[in-house]
């Protein structure tokens, strides 16, 4: 019998602990959900006989210790500053660790003693990083198998809603993963390159900068670059490659409006405001707007400051946002991006009848010989529902996945990995378009 840890039984949980579960009577699993709070655990684990709920921790040096030891594979679903910790004491006891989190600097340390112990650390195993990076493998490799050299590589990941969800909401946009790292994403220096020069994108700048996307049979996108591109030049093997973009996608001017907060410095989360109890959503964007005599009213301002109409599509979504209106904050205290995150979830929440849509879309561009080609691929996925969303299920699932393969015993690989081999993505990606996540490319030229 394999023992398996999940910890963390948050938003992106639901649907790989039910893969575990379902799993694990086949298998010979015995699957152990640990949460700081049981309720939680207890919830994801539901009447299934497969599985037990535990309170964890990771900071109760003794506790989390001797559980961790008590299993064979780890998956760690916590905040990603708490996976070095764990990775940690995986590696003292000499257990499998796998997470959907980027590799960190701390984790990179630990790849020699993984590999002398014989112990896979798996890191970016979810949606992106995780089947962005195994499809773009996928075709990445059938290029080079026809004798093909690439020379752009461009490649756009977003988590959405359901063209059939909430279809008043102009910003076709909720909150599918954690609220914070969306109001906060794409802070820093973005750094990409195109036609063989290295560009960069300040923070400032970043929402302006958009890249069009088409996704056929699904229509027009906008994405901004992720922050460091240039990194997975080496990781998929693509020296030499004039174009390396990778980004966020979003549905059609969402960029313009989002770049009002950017611009207002709504989205800092380095200090605290003053008298947020008193706050409104209209006082709230006008703490951050210039005097303007001339105007009368938060909107009338926002207008000005932005040379924008008054029925511009951006102030059509603050409007329904709220962000004009005296409703009040309702928190204490907070940064600007705490208070942003709270207003915005007041209409972004997922309600049970809404379903999320991840959306993912490659262009490759390659030469074979003196013959130029160009190869799009895309993978669009709907959630259930509220809890069984599209990102639970593209989050979860590969690691899921990665998981029996591991406990089979079928991974050669050791140490501090990625899943951009065959070994992974070949059985990942065919059990996922079994699942109904398929990638779906198209040669262009």
């Amino acid at each position: 019998m394999k023992r398996i840890l999940v910890l963390g039984a948050g938003r992106s949980s639901a649907s790989l602990i039910k893969y575990l579960l379902d799993n694990g009577r086949m298998c010979d699993w015995r699957v152990t959900v640990g949460d700081v709070s049981i309720d939680n655990a207890l919830q994801k684990i539901g009447s299934s006989d497969a599985g037990r709920a535990i309170r964890f921790d990771i900071n109760d040096t003794d506790t989390s210790k001797d559980i961790i030891a008590a299993h064979d594979i780890v998956i760690s679903l916590l905040p990603p500053n708490y996976h070095p910790l764990v990775a940690l004491r995986c590696l003292e006891s000499g257990k499998h660790f796998l997470t959907a989190s980027y590799v960190s600097d701390e984790l990179k340390a630990f790849d020699a003693e993984a590999q002398r112990k014989g112990l896979v650390f798996l890191n970016e195993c979810g949606l992106d990083p995780g089947i962005d990076h195994m499809s773009a493998m996928k075709v990445i490799d059938g290029i080079r198998e026809r004798g093909g050299v690439i020379t752009s590589f461009e490649s756009f990941t977003g988590g959405l809603i359901a063209p059939e969800t909430d279809p008043e909401n102009p910003w076709r946009y909720k909150f599918t993963w954690n609220p914070r790292n969306v109001v906060t994403a794409g802070q820093g220096t973005a750094r990409y390159s195109h036609k063989g020069r290295n560009k960069y994108i300040s923070y400032p700048q970043l929402f302006r900068r958009i890249t069009a996307v088409h996704v056929p049979g699904y229509g027009n996108y906008e994405g901004y670059a992720n922050r460091d591109s240039l990194k997975y030049i080496e990781t998929y093997g693509l020296d030499g490659v004039d174009t390396m973009l990778r980004g966020t996608l979003r549905n059609e001017g969402f960029c313009s409006a989002w770049n009002i907060f950017v611009q207002l410095g709504c989205c800092d989360d380095s200090y605290r405001i003053e008298s947020v109890s008193d706050m409104t959503h209209a006082t709230f964007i006008d703490s951050f707007l210039p005097p303007l005599p001339d105007c009368e009213t938060v909107l009338e301002k926002v207008c000005a400051h932005f040379s924008l109409r008054p029925g511009s599509d951006e102030i059509r979504k603050l409007t329904w946002s709220g962000f004009f209106d005296e409703t009040p904050v309702g928190l204490t205290q907070g940064t600007p991006a705490s208070i942003l995150e709270h207003i915005l979830n007041k209409k972004w929440y997922l309600r049970k009848e809404d379903k999320d849509q991840i959306v993912m879309w490659h262009r490759l561009k390659f030469n074979v010989g003196h013959e130029a080609g160009e190869i799009q691929a895309s993978l669009v996925a709907t959630g259930f529902d509220d809890i069984y969303t599209a990102m639970a299920k593209t989050v979860g699932l590969p690691l899921g996945i990665a998981t029996k393969l591991i406990a089979s015993g079928s991974v050669r690989q050791r140490g501090v990995i990625i899943p951009i081999t065959p070994e992974f993505y070949t059985p990942i990606l065919s059990e996922l378009a079994a699942l109904g996540i398929t990638l779906a490319e198209k040669r262009i030229r």
